[in-house]
């Protein structure tokens, strides 16, 4: 029983569609759903499951943590990466686990070695190539250095060479120059890992922005994370409905308190909102602790983020605090303490999106949705199963 006086409810029906649309505009390439960071916000095991049905044959979660726990809780059809480790990590449960972990350094193939022979069993390893984004990686030089090893591990059984893979930098820019000198590099490694002997399953390089904007860098694989969730990857090219994507969260609260106000009266700290007039004003228990973030805080001139109340879209007024922001219902408005607000849902009643969000803060949507408070309760629903996608505080306590 959850007593929080908001929620993010999940509906996993919109996950499943989500992975089966990506897999159609890739349909040369098995899907990995990304579901690091406890799945974007929306409930790491539950997200994952939801995933496979859709359809997904690989799992990537960052943390060796998340990985682990995604085989722990029964997850067991679909391959597992992850990805991002220092050195001392509990290398050997994951290859216990039957999790296949990348390599981005020489270090990492030492300890994933030693992993494997404490484990007894082979690691299945991706190499992870620079390719250009200056991120996590081998460059190509430390590439060609690192083969010879990675061969002679192979040769003994300790790692199975089984992937190579990057990340682009401008994915979210299709035309950009890099996408296709990216590519170029990504191909003369993969070239240089099979010409050195391995055998690989996989070759993956396309993100969500270019599993929906470029088929020749999907390869073998490809690694949606966002777009799984329903949200655009490149919301200047084309909305979740453009793209056949619907989104899956829904934050909501009740409004914690309503009451009249004269004209001239300050809002939240510092006063930059003062009321235009006698107004209504309302109070919604969620703040920046929430994830609501305090850039979209709204001030006299400007509305802050968007809120759903009555079927009426209407912006933060004032700066969001810790715990609470403030609405001006209007003069006369009729709502009262109990009533549902919604921060972002589907949009498809016209209400506010990750993405408005996202705007009216200055950020990008995957902040909006991952940034969203612990403490705020994930409620999964299953639409397709006849589920109620927005749950009033009274049936999440059932």
């Amino acid at each position: 029983m959850s007593l929080y006086p908001a929620r993010a409810v999940v509906d996993l029906a919109a996950i499943r569609g989500n992975v089966r649309a990506l897999a159609a505009h890739a349909p040369t390439a098995q899907v990995m759903a990304v579901v690091k960071a406890d799945a974007y916000g929306h409930g790491l095991v539950p997200s994952a499951r939801a995933a496979v049905e859709g359809g997904a044959t690989w799992l990537g979660a960052a943390q060796v943590a998340e990985a682990v726990e995604l085989r722990h809780a029964g997850v067991v059809g679909p391959r597992v990466l992850t990805w991002l480790y220092a050195p001392g990590a509990p290398l050997r449960d994951a290859v216990e686990a039957d999790v296949d972990l990348s390599v981005a350094a020489a270090w990492a193939l030492d300890e994933v070695v030693a992993a494997a022979r404490a484990a007894g069993r082979t690691a299945r390893v991706h190499l992870k190539v620079d390719t250009g984004l200056g991120r996590n990686g081998l460059t190509p030089a430390d590439l060609h250095a690192l083969l010879p090893a990675a061969l002679r591990a192979q040769a003994e059984g300790a790692v199975e060479l089984v992937g190579v893979w990057s990340h682009l930098a401008f994915a979210d820019e299709p035309a950009h120059p890099t996408v296709r000198a990216q590519a170029v590099v990504f191909a003369d490694a993969v070239r240089a890992v099979e010409a050195a002997g391995a055998h690989l399953e996989v070759r993956h390089l396309a993100n969500s922005a270019a599993t929906l904007t470029d088929p020749a860098v999907h390869h073998d694989l490809v690694r949606p994370g966002l777009a799984v969730y329903g949200l655009s990857p490149v919301p200047q090219l084309g909305s979740p409905a453009d793209f056949g994507l619907v989104p899956a969260m829904t934050f909501e609260a009740e409004l914690a308190n309503v009451k009249a106000v004269p004209a001239g009266h300050g809002i939240s700290y510092a006063h930059q909102y003062v009321t235009p007039h006698d107004t209504v004003v309302g109070v919604v228990p969620v703040g920046y602790a929430d994830g609501v973030p305090r850039h979209a805080s709204g001030t006299q001139d400007r509305p802050g983020g968007p809120l759903r109340v009555g079927g009426r879209t209407l912006g933060v007024a004032g700066r969001v605090c810790m715990d609470q922001v403030v609405v001006d219902l209007g003069p006369g408005a009729a709502e009262v303490a109990g009533d549902r607000v919604e921060l972002f849902g589907s949009g498809l009643d016209g209400g506010p999106t990750a993405q408005d969000w996202a705007d009216a803060a200055g950020t990008i949507s995957y902040e909006i949705v991952t940034r969203v408070g612990a403490r705020v309760p994930r409620v999964h629903v299953d639409t397709a199963a006849g589920d109620v996608p927005a749950l009033t505080a009274t049936e999440v306590a059932r």
